[in-house]
C-alpha cells in the first residue's frame, strides 16, 4: 500500500490465534465497504473475546435457544424471550459459563442477551449479514479452512 493511502488494519496474535484483516481505501471505495470491513473486525473480536476470558459459551448458547424457542421474529416475542433471562435456568447457564469466576458474570449476561437477540434474527449492532442484505454487492468471505481435494 502506498504510504499516503488510507486503510483499515486489524492484526492480532494471541497464543495460537492469528487474525489479519486489511482494507486499502481508494478514492472509489464506498463507505459501505469500509463499514462492512469494520463489522467483520467487530465480529472477529466478539467471537474470540468471551472464550479468551474463560467464559464457556456452550451453556449460554443452549440457554438462548431455550429462551427463544417457539418464538417468531416479532418484537413482542423478543420481549418474551428477554424476560426468560430472569429464569433460574438462565442464572444457572451463566453460573456454568463462568465457573468460579463470578466477576465474569456481567460479561456472560451480555453474551447471553446478544445471543437471544440474534437467535430471533434481530440485530443490536451493524454486522456483515445485515450489510450484505442491504448492499448485495458486499459478500461475506468464507473462512479459510480445510480445502476439498480435487479429483483428477
Amino acid at each position: 500500500m502506498a504510504e499516503d493511502e488510507d486503510y483499515v488494519d486489524f492484526m492480532a496474535k494471541y497464543k495460537d490465534w492469528i487474525s489479519i484483516k486489511r482494507l486499502g481505501i481508494k478514492p472509489n471505495t464506498k463507505p459501505e465497504e469500509i463499514v462492512f470491513h469494520l463489522a467483520g473486525i467487530r465480529n472477529t473480536i466478539d467471537m474470540k473475546s468471551f472464550p479468551m476470558l474463560g467464559i464457556k459459551t456452550a451453556p449460554l448458547d443452549a440457554e438462548a435457544a431455550r429462551a427463544a424457542g417457539g418464538k417468531k421474529k416479532k418484537f413482542k416475542d423478543l420481549g418474551a424471550a428477554v424476560s426468560e433471562l430472569e429464569s433460574s435456568s438462565a442464572k444457572h447457564a451463566v453460573e456454568q459459563a463462568v465457573g468460579g469466576a463470578k466477576e465474569l458474570a456481567p460479561l456472560a449476561w451480555i453474551y447471553l442477551l446478544g445471543k437471544v437477540i440474534s437467535t430471533l434474527d434481530y440485530d443490536a449492532s451493524i454486522n456483515q449479514k445485515t450489510m450484505s442484505k442491504i448492499f448485495p454487492d458486499l459478500k461475506i468471505k468464507k473462512p479459510l479452512g480445510r480445502q476439498k481435494k480435487q479429483s483428477d
